[in-house]
């Protein structure tokens, strides 16, 4: 890939020409207000660069291989002829989350701090992109490039970029046509119902007793043996982050309100400012902007924007990014209400949004766990991975703490003896600093409600650990928290008896002790 994206790019347009899954006489649309151009890039970090393309195309290519797998496996049960298979190649467009020069750890940048990470850092880790220590994100260039021949990229839902998808079925036994492009419009919602009328199945309109919402989406069936189908699904309206689009009867009208790789504090114009752009029927790249030229079909498409977004719950527009992966300032509902949270040994691979908020804000953390004669050793309670997240552990048999920040900084607080045989409460309390989010705080331990050690965490992560780490009590699966163990060697070797969470209010005790009063309370509150 050493081109770079911006020939990626002409090269990729001639090959769809020769293909021909795009038409003779579409455009390479103009690339988009600050995508910098291959050759602005700084010549040191050309080899970054190119090593994260290598990663995804890698990555892809061993994708295809499993899917191969898969496809070898259904022929060997003589089923493959009779097997309805949908390929939609992408992720509403390629992703531009990963900044103008690349990242490292995708989590710094969502957690809108990209600033902390330098072009030095990024050289210095060369040789772990695509390895177990990173969690690394291609240029936004790249992205650009995977898109061709659209404008924009995934998060953009107003234009093709970010939305649509090669796709490729295959049925022998359902299709009779055989290596044929389609032009009719569809949409993702539309796979559901053509898979139920492929099988004969009627739509539910009752499960388990509870009424269904009609399907939204139409049947592509149809169209598999009639490429002249006349086209079903003729309105959809597309939002993200106020990004926002509309098609209608082969007519695009959108806006483009946010750049997916602007993170953090941003200044956004007011939505009624979005300047709208419009493309017509017979211009499959959406290349030539119409809106100026014809302003009465353009306040058309924009009336109708509006009524689909009425009808499927699109209002109120919220175009804040980062802040909407935290519940506490995205305002929303979460699954734990309350200040406490009881967990139990063995639970595990509790995403993010299944345990109370504790970023932003002070928190406690105790468990009761019963130490072999031998000593303990491993992972008592662990949230988030090499990402960013906390654990609480035993190393060497002393109750020890490690909170994560990013994969950039590693902060420790270990207690002074090793936990003697028997059962004992461990505990640790964050008292967190205030003034702002992300901001740090002072870590306390104690063992059975005596201190045995302190520390500073200096930052915190805002808003999100990870989105695939989870919560594990009694080990640290996926990826480790904590470079003091891996996930293989994390499992605690005695018995981790439970978990307690406990916020703000919840969080303050004066004895450091959880007794069994107040965990029955805790029981009995949750019934």
């Amino acid at each position: 890939f050493s081109q770079g994206w911006d020939k990626l790019r002409e090269e990729t347009f001639a090959r769809q020409k020769a293909l021909g899954v795009i038409p003779q006489d579409a455009e390479l649309t103009a690339r988009g207000e600050g995508i910098p151009a291959w050759d602005d890039m700084p010549d040191e970090l050309k080899p970054i660069l190119e090593r994260q393309m290598e990663i995804y195309a890698g990555f892809l290519e061993h994708t295809d291989v499993q899917l191969g797998k898969m496809i070898d496996t259904l022929y060997a049960l003589e089923v493959l002829d009779d097997t309805l298979i949908y390929y939609i190649i992408g992720d509403n467009g390629a992703s531009a989350e990963g900044t103008l020069q690349g990242t490292f750890n995708e989590y710094i940048v969502i957690n809108g701090l990209n600033h902390l990470e330098t072009s030095e850092f990024l050289m210095e880790n060369i040789d772990k992109f695509g390895g177990p220590e990173a969690y690394n994100h291609f240029a936004v260039g790249w992205a650009h490039a995977m898109d061709t021949p659209y404008q924009w990229t995934k998060q953009v839902a107003s234009h093709w970029g970010g939305t649509r998808n090669a796709t490729i079925v295959h049925w022998p036994k359902g299709i009779e046509s055989k290596g044929e492009i389609r032009s009719q419009f569809f949409h993702v919602i539309d796979v559901a119902g053509t898979v139920l009328e492929a099988a004969g199945l009627p739509e539910p309109t009752f499960v388990n007793g509870i009424q269904q919402k009609p399907y939204e989406g139409f049947s592509m069936l149809e169209s598999f043996d009639n490429a002249g189908a006349p086209e079903t699904h003729s309105t959809q309206y597309f939002e993200m982050f106020c990004n926002r689009g509309i098609y209608h009867q082969g007519w695009t009208a959108c806006t483009k309100h946010r750049t997916p790789w602007q993170i953090g504090v941003v200044e956004l114009p007011d939505i009624d400012d979005d300047v709208w752009e419009m493309y017509s029927p017979d211009d499959w790249s959406q290349a030539n902007n119409l809106a100026a030229e014809m302003p009465d079909k353009l306040r058309e498409l924009q009336r109708l924007w509006l009524i689909e977004a009425v009808k499927y719950n699109v209002l109120p527009l919220d175009d804040r990014l980062a802040e909407r992966f935290n519940p506490d300032l995205a305002g929303r509902p979460q699954l734990i209400q309350g200040q406490r949270q009881m967990l139990f040994g063995g639970m595990g691979r509790l995403s993010e949004y299944a345990i109370l908020a504790l970023k932003n804000k002070s928190y406690a953390v105790t468990a009761e766990v019963t130490v072999p004669e031998g000593g303990a050793e491993g992972v008592i309670v662990a949230q988030g991975g090499i990402t960013g997240g906390w654990s609480i552990y035993a190393k060497a048999g002393k109750p020890t703490y490690c909170y994560n920040f990013l994969g950039l900084e590693h902060y420790f607080v270990a207690g002074e003896k090793p936990l003697p045989p028997g059962q004992h409460q461990v505990r640790m309390e964050f008292a967190y600093d205030g003034g702002g989010i992300g901001k740090g705080g002072t870590v306390s331990l104690y063992v059975d409600g005596s201190q045995v050690g302190q520390g500073r965490v200096d930052q915190t992560e805002p808003f999100l650990f990870s989105a695939d780490e989870t919560l594990d009590v009694g080990s640290d699966d996926a990826s480790a928290t904590s470079p003091d163990y891996t996930p293989k060697s994390s499992r605690f070797n005695g018995e981790v008896n439970w978990v307690e969470i406990d916020i703000d209010e919840a969080a303050e005790d004066l004895d450091h002790l959880i007794t069994d009063d107040e965990r029955y309370r805790v029981a009995m509150g949750r019934q």
